[in-house]
This record gives structure tokens, sequence and C-alpha cells, in this order.
């Protein structure tokens, strides 16, 4: 196997060992028990100790010591795990107890010198198919119960609060998960594409980051069982409803830095041949003249694409904001810039505002979207965040003031290993179907959705990656350089392909997150979107991701992408290598082109020999 080329990077994917007892099957990989599947169903996507820092960036552990036992009551489980926290150190002991009816998964940590940390202790996730919309009970730490539901819709705060216990169904087996050691709460991940519901101990509302003095010792536990119940009516997942949906046009986010680049050689640009660039002008960086007086000169070479500006303005408190966007819009006339719509969000709007956080001070957006209306009469405005969607779904526009709205994608914000971005897919629907509900009859254009990340809402940087590992919240990912990009890639159109999006923005030209590598080569996720540019406006059959599959329908065609390292086989019986993708003819199908077959089954990234 070519690391390198399937990932562009020669770090390997991590293994995981295969636990099972009874009905249950799980996998143990870097210090989490994921999917664990009940006859398998999956009740629970993971549960893992985890270390965040100031920034909200997962924490490494150095693990030691791992024992696995089988005895007659079932599979035990230890090991050490080691986080340097800078000037301070955690050492943590975590044990976990697999049997035919539960498990109880405990950690003792110990801190030496001075821990600061923003969350520390044991997350549990819930999948999402299945589950989102459907019944959960819930007990508190008081004795009391909520009959409640997970939500439908993504909730932009959490939707349960001081938890002591959940408990939910999964195929015919209903399932209790208890916490103890601290207060536990609930966030909706598929805010951040996440593919799952996290219950995590610390509520948000208490300060962060905190400190673990020296000496401090730290318990916590969860405990699941499951006992067999009639299985419940499957909730559908949230999806949008779109009548004959059409493949949305392809754009490309470009900077004045990256427009310069372009002009000296438009070749690339002219290949890929998107139907719009995303123009990005950050106005309370300096003055935004520059920048448009470059994208007016790749205009003038390259006059068939739509330009469209994605403006961040300073608003500053009590500021003149009549004058300020009369300022940009002047700015533009003098460019010669032939603009195609303009979207604009307030600076301080980059950065996330946590429950339990103070707003920054901000002119209301109304007030906002109403100045940039006067300033810029004749082109379609747009509203939302450069940043992505929990921006805007605790901050919402009123999307009647709007011609549309934008928000980002990231899938490393959470999870960086192979198989969670693939799991991303699975929450981009929910996402979208979210995202509509908020737009109203305004239209919806998808903004900058790239394996890494340009700007970290969620700290003060982005995380550097000097040695192209598969990193969370960092703005330069390996596998942009190799074919998994390619796939993914895929598999995000696939997912997005329904949802009645008129514009989504796979890729930056040039950069980390581009299709454009420094010595001017293409790289291979290029590919893919330059065949999806090429397709914009195409009906939309089928479309599915699922089982590490992705096939799309467009118009007498369909583009099939494997998002497993191992051969797949097509619709059409064509042979796809590990994260390969193909385009047929809808003619050529075999009788089931719903999805992919599988090859013969490889060892991937989670499995190892049992």
């Amino acid at each position: 196997m070519n690391l390198r080329a399937l990932y562009g990077t020669d770090e390997p994917p991590r293994s995981g060992r295969t636990l099972s007892c009874g009905p249950a099957e799980a996998t143990l990989q870097d210090g989490q028990l994921r999917h664990l599947r009940l006859d398998d169903v999956e009740a629970i996507r993971s549960i893992a100790f985890l270390v965040r820092d100031r920034d909200w960036g997962t924490v490494a552990p150095q693990a030691s010591g791992l024992r696995v036992e089988r005895d007659g009551q079932g599979v035990r489980v230890g090991w050490q795990a080691d986080y340097d926290m800078g000037a301070g150190h955690l050492s943590a002991h975590v044990t976990m107890m697999l049997t035919s009816g539960g498990l109880d998964a405990k950690v003792e940590a110990h801190a030496t010198g001075t821990v600061w940390t923003n969350r520390t202790g044991f997350t549990v996730l819930h999948p999402i198919e299945g589950v989102a919309g459907s019944a959960v009970l819930v007990d508190h730490p008081d004795g009391s119960r909520t009959n409640g539901h997970f939500p439908d819709l993504i909730a932009p705060w959490q939707p349960f609060m001081e938890i002591a216990a959940l408990t939910h169904q999964a195929g015919s087996w209903q399932v209790t998960c208890r916490f103890a050691g601290d207060i536990f709460e609930m966030e909706d991940q598929r805010q951040w594409g996440d593919a799952s519901f996290k219950t995590y101990n610390r509520p948000l509302a208490k300060p962060w980051p905190y400190e673990l003095a020296e000496g401090a010792v730290l318990t916590q536990s969860v405990s699941l069982s499951w006992h067999r119940q009639p299985a419940a009516p499957a909730h559908p997942s949230p999806r949008t409803a779109v009548l004959q949906p059409r493949f949305p046009q392809t754009a490309l986010l470009l900077t004045g830095a990256q427009a310069r680049r372009a002009a000296t050689d438009p070749g690339p640009l002219r290949r890929i041949a998107p139907q719009r660039l995303l123009c990005h002008l950050d106005a309370s960086a300096g003055p935004i003249t520059p920048d448009l007086q470059t994208f007016a000169a790749l205009q003038a070479l390259c006059p068939g694409v739509a330009y469209d500006l994605e403006l961040v303005a300073a608003c500053p408190p009590g500021g003149d904001l009549q004058a300020e966007f009369a300022a940009h819009a002047a700015a533009l006339a003098a460019s010669g810039l032939r603009a195609a719509s303009v979207m604009v969000t307030p600076a301080v709007d980059r950065q996330s505002v946590p429950p339990g956080s103070d707003w920054p001070a901000c002119p209301p957006l109304d007030q906002i979207h109403a100045a940039a209306r006067a300033a810029f009469p004749d082109l379609p405005l747009g509203g939302g965040v450069a940043s992505f969607f929990p921006e805007l779904n605790r901050k919402r526009p009123s999307a009647g003031l709007l011609d549309f709205i934008t928000h980002g994608l990231c899938p490393i914000v959470h999870a960086a290993d192979d198989a969670s971005v693939v799991e991303t897919l699975q929450a981009v629907p929910h996402v979208l179907a979210s995202g509509r509900a908020i737009a109203g009859g305004a239209g919806y254009r998808l903004g900058p959705s790239t394996l890494a990340m340009r700007h970290n809402p969620y700290g003060s940087r982005t995380i550097p990656n000097p040695h192209r590992l598969r990193l969370c919240l960092t703005d330069d990912d390996p596998r942009q350089d190799g074919e998994f990009a390619a796939a993914w890639t895929c598999g995000l159109a696939a997912a997005v392909a329904t949802a009645g999006l008129t514009v989504w923005t796979p890729a930056e030209l040039y950069g980390p997150r581009g299709l454009v590598t420094d010595d001017g080569t293409l790289r291979p996720v290029a590919g893919p979107v330059a065949a999806l540019a090429a397709r914009a406006g195409q009906p939309v059959g089928p479309a599915r991701v699922a089982d590490g599959q992705a096939v799309l329908h467009l118009g007498d065609e369909v583009i099939a992408a494997n998002l497993t390292p191992g051969p797949a086989i097509t619709p059409w019986g064509a042979t796809l290598p590990g994260f390969g993708w193909r385009i047929g003819r809808s003619r050529d199908l075999h009788p089931a082109p719903s999805a992919l077959r599988s090859g013969p089954r490889q060892q991937g990234p989670d499995d190892e020999e049992r």
C-alpha cells in the first residue's frame, strides 16, 4: 500500500482490536471503545477519556501497558495514558470491562505540576442514524427524570443538562448509560459535522480553561447496561425535501494573494473551470482596495467566472454602518471588479460563542444587513458566517432580509482519524436540513468545506502540523495531497446533492486546502472537483453515502467513490482501488445501482485480527 499516494503522509492509519462478549462487539482503538454494536446495531459510537487544551485541541496521550484479558465474565481492558500539558502533566489509568450485559469504564487521573484544560473526562457519543428524533429517558442527579427526544433538527444549545443517565433504544435492545464523577451534559455534535450526540463532563457554563492543581486526583466512571425490548419504529433521519434537485454550481475560495498567483498563470483555474470564485475580503484587517484590484485583474484574464465577495466587515460597536459599507461599495466601484454577489459577516462572528459565554459587542445583524443592502443595492446579498454551522445556528440572521445564507464545513474539529472523517458525511444531510430551516425561502450556499481548517473559531489559532499527521483543528491536513481527499469530496458531493444548494465550495484554489500544489501541479482532488463543476445543473437522481461507499446519479451518469482503503466494485462492474472514484453511464448499471458492491473485505484502519 502506497501510504503517501492514499493519504499524503507516511503516517499509517491506526489499527484497532475487536472485543466481543455475548451480543456486544466493539473496536478498541487509540484509547477509545468505538462502534459498540448489539446484534450488529450500533448502540454507542464511542466511549473515551479525553483531555482538551486551552484551544480545545485534543491532547494526544502517550499510551502504555495495554492489557486485554478474557475470563468467564467477559473482556477486561486496562492501560496507562500520560498527557504532556506544558507546565503540567496528567497521568491516567483507564479500565474497561465488557460483559454480555454491559460495560463499565473507569478512570483515575493524577496531576503533576499545574494542568490547564478546557475539558478533561469521559466523553460518550451516541450515533445519529436512527437516533436523531427518537425517544430518550434522561435521569438527573437529583433523582428526577425527563422523557424527551434526541433533537431532530440540530439544537444550537445543549439539548439535555445535568445528566446522570441516558436510556435509548438500539434495535431490539434498550440501552442505559450512567455517568459518575462530575456533572454531565449533552451537545449536538452534528453542528460540527460529527455523526454523533456527545455527552461530556464539566458544564460549559463553568469557567474555562480551568486548573487541575499539583496532586489533584480525578475519578470518573461510565456504566452501560442493556436488555432486550421490542424494537420501536425507526425514526427517519432529517433530510431536506427538495423536489427535482439539480447539482449546484461549484465555487473555489480565493484570497487576494492567491488571485495574484492565478493572474500570472491562469491555466489551472481554466482547467478546473468552476462556475464561481469566492473572493475573501477581510475589512477588519485593513483596506480592501488592494485585494479588490487583484481580483479585478484576474477577472480581466478569466471573465467567464462569477466573482462573489466574502466580506468580513469590522462593524465596531457604535460605529457608522452606513459610512463603513458605503466606503466598501466605493472601493468596489473604483476597482473595476464586476462582483456577482456579496456576503457580509461581522468580524467578531468568526469566533464561536459557547454556551454560558458572553456575546461580544456587535451591532444587530438586521442593522448590518440593512446597511449592506443600501450600499450594494444591485447585488444579491448574503448573510451567515465565514466559519461553520454552529456559529450560524447560534446567531441566526433574518433570512427575509437576505438573498442567501451560507456557512462552511470542516470534518476535523473533534476527531481526525480516517474513520471519523468519513463518518462526517453521515452528518452533512442533517446539517443541511437544519440550515434549510434557517434559510427559509432564501437561497442556500455551502461555503468552504475542506479537510483542513482555514480559521479556528474555537481557539486562538489553528494547530501547526509540521510532521504531517492526522490532527484536529489544523490548517494543513496531509490527506489533501492524497486520493483520500478526492474520495471524501465525492462523498461530500453525494451528501449535498439532494439538498437544493445553489453553490458548494469544496476547495481553495491554492495552498494546503487547495487543488493546486506549490509547484503548480494538480492534486488528485482536482479531478472530481473539475468533473463535478462540469456537471453543474444536472438533475440529481439517487445519492447515497453508506458503508464506506458513495454513489451519485447526475443526469444519465453515475459517479462512484470508494471511501475505504481496500478495493470495491462500481455499480457497472468496474474495480475501484482504495479511495478511487470513477464516472459511468446509467445504462451500464447492474441490477443494484444504489451502492458500490464491496470486493473481498480488506483489513482497514479500524480492524485487527481477532
